[in-house]
């Protein structure tokens, strides 16, 4: 998930007095009556393969795959790669070279049933110079460790699902693509080339699943998540001395003018459900610089000088393609209306898109809910799509029928060097996921 300059992902909020939610109830580790002979069977070979799981969880999270390390993204890969090959997936290894990252690995296993996509990715956001790089066990069920969450906990339960479908003589007829991609945290440019893989994988699946963690609580699970785009915000003003600011001549100036519109922006939208828009650099002067990326930059003026120019960068988000073009129409009339003297135009920069809360996604959460209380545990209810950011599954959400993500592994504080997991869920979610790829994979 995407936080800070990586755009936000899920916020997990502290629990008073307690580590993390309740564990799964009493009987959680029974097979339901509920369950197929087959899905019994899948339930099994889950709790069997769990000390290998975690076993490699350490392994992974112990290799730096900050997204900026392209020799670890592509370690972590490698791994992964392997452990593909050995349950008869085709992989292969997309370089990443025309987006300037590691790339990103492509697990494929054909069949005649309904194509289901899995997604995960293998960076995070701690590059090699952070303090935070190994996997700590601080009791017999929580660890903490750079990426445990986010998302290499993911990335094990959608491989030990599949295993453990392959283990129950299951796999063999599912029809299955898994994309990790190596730039979820700090994705390449242009980002047209560095999310094909992963478009170009949706066509023809019946769902997606994405493998984040669902805000750490394993109740929920995430059908709508806000899209997040850029945008600048250029003005001008004709430069003279103060004492002639808002003269006929003069006029209000490029600051004013910046003002003007950032007001009017918080007038108009700021009630708006489910949307955001936050200015977050604001620079204005007699000269200014902004670099590339739109994070840094310089302004040069003086008290006494009307300003000649302002330059604010900024994101928006939102939950829907049609609140992303309203908003878009809306802040682009607002610039149009200019002060005396002045001028301004607004630029959008397309980033990751809105997904949606569609019927679709609600079915398969529906499912996804039967399955967890089939197996014994709790009902699944959706995330607030006003904690959920931005993630790989919206590439994908308006080319599938049904998109779902947060089926990876809880824990909380992930991006931070508090980044912990609960390792109680390991089990819970790898079974969770491997019976709904199972009934997705068999619809009655």
């Amino acid at each position: 998930m995407r936080t800070s300059r990586f755009r936000c992902g899920l916020a997990v909020l502290p629990v008073a007095g307690a580590l993390f939610l309740t564990p799964p109830p009493a009987g959680a580790q029974k097979a339901a009556v509920a369950l197929t002979k087959q899905e019994r069977a899948v339930a099994k070979a889950v709790d069997s393969h769990n000390a290998a799981a975690l076993a490699l969880l350490e392994r992974t999270v112990n290799i730096n795959s900050g997204s900026l390390n392209f020799a670890g993204v592509r370690q972590v890969g490698d791994i992964f790669r392997a452990q593909y090959d050995s349950l008869g997936f085709t992989t292969r290894w997309v370089d990443g070279a025309a987006f300037h990252r590691a790339g990103h690995l492509v697990a494929e296993h054909p069949g005649p049933g309904p194509k289901i996509l899995l997604i995960g990715h293998l960076d995070t956001v701690f590059e090699p110079s952070s303090p935070f790089q190994k996997f700590t066990m601080v009791n017999d069920s929580t660890a903490t460790g750079p990426g445990v969450i986010d998302m290499k906990g993911g990335d094990v339960i959608a491989l030990y699902a599949l295993r453990a479908l392959k283990d129950a003589g299951l796999l063999d007829r599912m029809n299955v693509t898994v994309v990790y991609h190596g730039d979820e945290e700090e994705s390449g440019a242009p980002l047209s080339l560095a999310r094909k893989t992963l478009i170009d994988a949706a066509h023809g699946a019946t769902a997606a699943l994405g493998f984040e963690d669902a805000a750490g609580d394993p109740h929920t699970a995430v059908i709508s998540r806000r899209g997040d785009d850029g945008w600048t915000l250029r003005t001008t003003g004709v430069p003279a001395h103060s004492s002639q600011i808002f003269t006929s001549d003069v006029g209000a100036g490029a600051v004013y003018e910046a003002s003007r519109i950032l007001n009017q922006f918080y007038q108009k939208l700021s009630s708006e459900q489910y949307l955001t828009f936050n200015p977050g650099l604001a620079l204005g002067g007699t000269s200014v610089k902004a670099d590339t990326s739109g994070t840094e930059g310089s302004a040069a003026g003086k008290s006494n000088v009307v300003a000649k120019e302002m330059i604010v960068t900024g994101d928006l988000r939102t939950l829907s393609p049609e609140q992303l073009a309203h908003a878009r129409r809306t802040m682009t009339d607002i610039v149009a209306d200019h002060l005396p003297h002045t001028t301004a135009e607004i630029t959008f920069a397309d980033g990751y898109p809105p997904m949606a809360p569609t019927d679709g996604n609600r079915k398969l959460l529906a499912m996804y809910s039967k399955v967890s209380t089939d197996l014994g545990f709790w009902p699944v209810t959706p995330v607030d799509p006003s904690r959920a950011g931005a993630a790989d599954v919206s590439f994908v959400a308006k080319l599938v029928p049904m998109a779902m993500d947060g089926l990876g592994l809880s824990g909380r504080d992930d991006h931070t060097e508090k980044e912990t997991a609960d390792l109680r869920m390991l089990p819970v979610q790898t079974k969770r996921a491997a019976v709904l790829i199972y009934r997705l994979s068999n619809p009655k």
